[in-house]
């Protein structure tokens, strides 16, 4: 690939075509289409796609060596289209250090959320036992790893906690005090019930899996967001999608839609199973199906790039200006048929499907491979 080249006829979210110049892996121009001339060799693979910053992927699971949730990194970015993905926990103070030292090697740029607990995901009930919480472990790491780590992780559902119940909640809500590191919290099967959970939330916190169909969830019965969802949010606290196998649902996702509850971060909790098997694929699967539900392709679209690059208080990553670097996701709409399946295995017919056609993330141009 030439140093220097030029991506033509690219289409904004506005509506507006433009060109780009990239020059040694940053932004050197941008133009309306046609009015930079041949300052450079053109490439011509991606004329009439849509250009974005490249897409931030908010939960993803890229510590390859465990199973079952795991994979490789750019495996899940930039051959997905995303240039930024966001590893939710998947490893503790132990073996943080070497999920770090993998992303150093990817084109994909790697952040994380370390998991409090210091075993990580090799264990799926990691806070079961209060011991493998190590507060000073914590503390260190997030120190020594500070350009990288953006919060701290704490899977609260009855299937990880088991008799430990909320206090790893409690742990966890001191530690982010006294790192000043936010939470994202993962919600699933109680207890602890989520009337216990969501009080111990602040400002910049996520709660991800929040559309998850799932009975200790956000939304009653009727579908109404219940009071502790509410004053969460009053008090600053962020939603995740977080897909997963298991966490989203279509008749919750439109409850909430029809109660004005969301969008702020759409992710895809993706790793190896759900990526090959579903019922995830692809960040760009989920962003899909979030246009089924009616939400605009600008608002979809700003859920994976300005309003996750502001949560990461990385804004640069959320915009395309003159003399940055060059992290840029091209895309297209298509119009086919599409049948799309949430965690549930509840089936929707859809007519448009995002599909990712290249990034330019560390100063490469790289094509993606198109998913389901």
């Amino acid at each position: 690939m030439k140093d220097r080249y030029l991506l033509r006829n690219l289409k904004q979210l506005n509506g507006e075509s433009i060109d780009i110049l990239v020059d040694q892996g940053r932004i050197a121009n941008i133009a309306p289409s046609g009015s930079l001339g041949d300052m450079a060799p053109c490439l011509n693979d991606f004329e009439q796609n849509y250009v974005s910053s490249g897409w931030i992927d908010m939960h993803v699971h890229a510590f390859s060596e465990f199973e079952p949730y795991g994979d490789e990194i750019d495996e899940i970015g930039v051959k997905q289209g995303v240039t930024t993905i966001v590893d939710a926990g998947s490893c503790g103070a132990d073996r943080i250090g070497e999920l770090l030292k993998l992303g150093e090697r990817a084109a994909t740029r790697l952040l994380a959320f370390l998991n409090i607990s210091r075993i990580g995901l090799a264990r799926i009930d990691e806070l079961t036992n209060l011991e493998w919480i190590d507060r000073s472990a914590v503390s260190q790491s997030a120190l020594r790893y500070r350009e990288a780590i953006v919060g701290l992780k704490a899977r609260i559902s009855r299937s990880v906690v088991g008799p430990s119940g909320l206090e790893p909640l409690r742990i966890a809500r001191r530690l982010s005090d006294e790192t000043e590191l936010p939470l994202m919290v993962h919600i699933g099967s109680g207890p602890p019930s989520i009337e216990e959970i969501l009080p111990l939330l602040a400002n910049k916190d996520i709660i991800t899996h929040y559309l998850n169909g799932k009975k200790n969830n956000l939304f009653g019965e009727d579908g109404q967001p219940i009071r502790a969802l509410l004053e969460a949010l009053e008090r600053g606290v962020r939603l995740d999608v977080g897909h997963g196998t298991a966490s989203f649902s279509f008749k919750v996702a439109e409850a909430a839609r029809s109660h004005g509850i969301g969008l702020h971060t759409i992710s895809s909790d993706i790793y190896r199973g759900n990526r090959l098997n579903g019922p995830v694929y692809s960040l760009a699967n989920v962003l899909s199906k979030f246009l089924y539900l009616g939400y605009s392709l600008e608002e979809v679209i700003a859920s994976v790039t300005r309003r996750a690059a502001e949560w990461l208080g990385r804004p640069e990553l959320g915009r395309i200006r003159i003399g940055d670097p060059a992290n840029l996701t091209l895309f297209a709409v298509d119009r086919k048929p599409v049948t799309l399946i949430d965690s549930e295995g509840d089936e929707r017919s859809a007519n448009f499907i995002i599909e990712p056609r290249g990034v330019v993330a560390s100063g490469k141009l790289i094509k993606c491979e198109i998913r389901p």
